[in-house]
């Protein structure tokens, strides 16, 4: 397959946004930092939130007119929906849909409630999606530091004047600074759910924690197989960040290096991988998605007793303990950050 192509700075036509308005629903982690640059970019941004939100005082004090969801709606030429994909549909249904009119622009960040069906929008708006590949808080900084985190696009809807609004909405945010390349709804979600599931997190969460477990019960201390099976591991990652897996390889020792190309093909073998096709085609055929919905239309039961479950593990004590003793690290309450990002 011949490489994507990666559209620049050169290639955005900012004149398509001009004299429009553009409205951010919700102001988390990408909503914030998609309405802040697009905002320092020149253009009108405003923030759409429910009434009660605890962010509609943090948007206010950060320049933007916010106003109830539906209005603004209403008043924006682009829409971007940035909340949690679970409630996408709901708030669609509710506030946006009845104030969707021929012409305007739904933006969305990730293509999994455009490719599941939980929205349907009407045939005569344009259907774009811009994703920068990269958090929030990384969008924003970068953005300040007149650089940028390369991000993808796509047109459901709208065909070559949708694709101009999000490439003009991708350079807005500073994504053309870095790389902007075309994709598919459907590409990108497929794509996105696999690398989540079988190697980011899900993958990485189950290869640590099995290498600790072997470790300790093998009779070697806690504090050991966390610092070999998960401390260690930014370190091998910050190098394949940097220079890919050969340059990793010729950075570590050779008995490292003779371990790896030995032996993790034992670790991630042909089984290991049949599973991953498997997870791959659960995601293609919509039974992950359709499982996701049903747990989370049940109460998240299952779901928050899992990640309970993890908080447990031996492994989060001992790292815990370990990291306090390593003033270089810096220290997060994520878990307390995650609940108040929950409450807004």
């Amino acid at each position: 397959m011949p490489a994507a192509r990666v559209y620049t700075k050169k290639d955005a036509k900012p004149a398509v946004l001009k004299n429009k308005t553009l409205a951010v629903i919700g102001y988390g982690s990408q909503g914030h930092a998609h309405a802040l640059n697009l905002k320092d970019s020149g253009y009108k941004v405003i923030v759409g939130l429910y009434p009660k939100s605890k962010s509609i005082e943090v948007a206010k004090k950060q320049g933007f007119e916010v106003m109830p969801t539906a209005e603004a709606v209403k008043k924006a030429d682009v829409i971007m929906i940035a909340a949690p994909d679970m409630k996408q549909a709901a708030i669609y249904k509710q506030d946006i849909e009845p104030n969707l009119s021929k012409g305007k622009t739904l933006l969305f960040t990730h293509g999994m409630s455009i490719n599941a069906g939980f929205i349907k929008p009407p045939a005569d708006v344009n259907i774009v999606m811009v994703a920068p590949k990269g958090p929030g808080h990384i969008v924003r900084s970068q953005f300040c530091e007149g650089k940028g985190v390369p991000a993808l696009i796509a047109v459901q809807q709208g065909g070559p004047k949708a694709k101009a609004i999000a490439l003009a909405w991708a350079d807005g945010i500073g994504a053309t600074r870095a790389g902007v390349i075309e994709t598919t709804f459907k590409e990108e979600t497929e794509t996105d759910l696999f690398g989540e599931q079988a190697v980011l997190c899900g993958g990485v969460s189950a290869l640590i924690q099995a290498g600790f477990e072997t470790l300790v019960e093998a009779g070697y201390k806690p504090e050991m197989a966390y610092f070999e099976c998960c401390h260690e591991l930014k370190l091998i990652v910050d190098l394949i960040n940097e220079s890919g897996i050969s340059g990793m390889r010729f950075s570590i020792s050779e008995t490292a290096k003779y371990g790896d190309v030995t032996r993790g093909p034992r670790v991630v073998t042909k089984e290991t991988k049949k599973n991953m096709k498997k997870i791959l085609s659960e995601i293609q055929s919509g039974k992950f998605t359709k499982e996701w919905k049903k747990e989370y239309d049940n109460g998240l039961k299952n779901y928050k007793k899992l990640l309970a479950d993890g908080e447990k593990h031996q492994i989060e004590k001992v790292g815990q303990r370990l990291r306090s003793l390593m003033p270089w690290v810096a220290k997060k309450n994520i878990k307390g950050a995650q609940a108040a990002y929950s409450a807004k």
